[in-house]
């Protein structure tokens, strides 16, 4: 019974620990996915926004474009013929636009200011890019340090045809209108963002000034240095004109850069975020399939428990019922008693156990009992066996095994009488009891019985010697007349009587 319940719960246990690892197998790889999936979210996220940035500072170069036709129609018309003229409308184009300064000059570099002035411009290499290319709608102007009135810009040009000379609008949109670009609510106080040319030159920066990654003149040698791998796949994105984020770390400084094409002159917009930022972007991201997954393990916990305590409780009242049925099984019906195969059983299993454990063993015949059927009736003799059944079990111990073997045969077995004089005093107790036993609930009946003992190792070391012995005092005492107990040795009595 015991190695089928074993084979039982192995049965049911390890199904449930191959779908435990089944289920924490696939909850794992969904954590995994979803944190990617929260990561790569996140990326998508600092590259649109390093897009938006970009179009917005592009809009507005646009938009300064778009205010030099005013002048283009004049040129068209010849209305501006003279120096006069040309600043006055240089002046307009100033005070409508945010350039700092509007020059109109020839191809040789030779022209006027909004505010009148003549200059030459035809040595800086800002110009010389624009005359060389046609098509250089933006160049760069990196300023002149010695001169706070040249400051870094962006120039918006426009090339027009006067008598068939090539003559230059030039509008200079300054690089501090660029950090205005991220506000302070804008990701945390270490990101930055910075306009950077073909080959990691920086040409703006907006955000965080401060940053590690902005302490050089060229952002990608600045990362170089530390994180070579992560450069030259920035570098091999933005030769391709592709899009997309990579970590990198500067002086300890980590950080996430998210590139995206600026759209003019191969020019690249970066945004700098902290990886912190990043991580406490990522945890949100993913945080309600995490809340899931917490929400499934503790559903799972909870199945897993219910089901564990539905298997005890099953499993108890599967052995309370077992035990039932074997109850049933053991016990005589009349009675109460535990019947003949019951009584031996138990007999033989307190031996095998104990078998140095001094017992007694009592087998007790109601005297006269085929008289009491015959002269009171069966039922009657049946209420004889029920009290005796039911006063003889209240004068013994719970642990002692007490049945009814045949029928009007009992057998009782004590258990542990370990001297000599205990065993004299039980003997006595059986004795007595049968001196004071009566049946019957209107007419009282003194019903008495023979009873032979044996002791256990001595007279028999297992059941079937002991039993013997048991049965040989009993016909001792029905020889000698019967309602009397009889050991099977004799000498517990005269022992007795010599100790009187």
């Amino acid at each position: 019974m015991e190695e089928r319940n074993k084979s039982a719960i192995v049965s049911w246990i390890v199904p449930a620990i191959i779908f435990l690892l089944i289920v924490f197998v696939m909850m794992f790889n969904f954590s995994t996915k979803s944190s990617a999936a929260a990561s790569e979210t996140v990326s998508r996220n600092l590259v649109k926004s390093a897009e938006t940035y970009g179009d917005e500072f592009l809009g507005r170069l646009e938009l300064l474009g778009r205010a030099t036709s005013p002048f283009r129609v004049m040129m068209e018309r010849e209305l501006l013929t003279t120096d006069s003229n040309t600043a006055a409308m240089a002046s307009i184009l100033y005070s409508c636009s945010e350039a700092y300064k509007v020059v109109y000059c020839d191809s040789d570099g030779e022209g006027v200011d909004q505010a009148g002035k003549r200059v030459s411009i035809g040595e800086e290499e800002y110009f010389q890019n624009i005359v060389q290319s046609e098509t250089a709608a933006y160049v760069y102007a990196e300023g002149k340090a010695d001169d706070p009135s040249d400051k870094p810009a962006i120039i918006v040009s426009e090339c027009m045809n006067r008598a068939g000379e090539r003559e230059y609008l030039l509008l200079y949109y300054p690089m501090d209108k660029f950090e205005g670009l991220i506000t302070k609510s804008d990701f945390d106080y270490n990101t930055f963002l910075a306009l950077i040319d073909p080959s990691g030159n920086i040409m703006g920066t907006a955000g965080a000034q401060t940053s590690k990654l902005l302490q050089g003149d060229n952002l990608l040698e600045t990362i170089e240095r530390e994180n070579g791998a992560e450069t030259r796949t920035i570098k091999s994105r933005l030769d391709n004109g592709s899009r997309g984020s990579t970590s990198v770390t500067v002086d300890g400084e980590s950080c996430v850069l998210a590139y995206v094409p600026f759209g003019v002159n191969r020019w690249e917009i970066v945004l700098g975020v902290s990886q912190d930022y990043v991580d406490r972007q990522t945890n949100l991201q993913w945080q309600d399939a995490r809340n899931m997954m917490l929400y499934l393990i503790a559903a799972i916990l909870v199945f897993i428990f219910m089901v564990i305590v539905i298997n005890i409780i099953g499993k108890i009242r599967s052995n309370e019922k077992k035990k039932e049925l074997e109850d049933k099984a053991d016990t005589d019906l009349l009675t109460g008693l535990t019947n003949k195969l019951a009584t031996e059983r138990k007999i033989k299993e307190y031996m095998a156990k104990h078998p140095d454990s001094q017992s007694m063993l009592f087998i007790l015949d109601v005297d006269n009992f085929k008289k009491i059927n015959d002269t009171m009736g069966h039922a009657f003799g049946d209420e004889v066996l029920r009290s005796l059944g039911q006063q003889i079990t209240a004068i013994f111990r719970a642990s002692d095994i007490i049945g009814r073997v045949g029928g009007d045969e009992f057998m009782i077995f004590l258990k542990g009488i370990e001297d000599a004089d205990t065993v004299r005093k039980e003997a006595d107790k059986v004795e007595n009891f049968f001196r004071n036993f009566q049946a019957g609930e209107y007419v009282k009946y003194a019903a008495t019985a023979s009873i032979g003992v044996a002791i256990f190792p001595q007279e028999g070391g297992d059941f079937e010697s002991l039993y013997k012995a048991a049965d040989q005092g009993l016909y001792k005492a029905k020889k000698r007349g019967k309602n009397q107990l009889a050991f099977y040795r004799d000498e517990w009595r005269q022992t007795e009587s010599a100790q009187k």
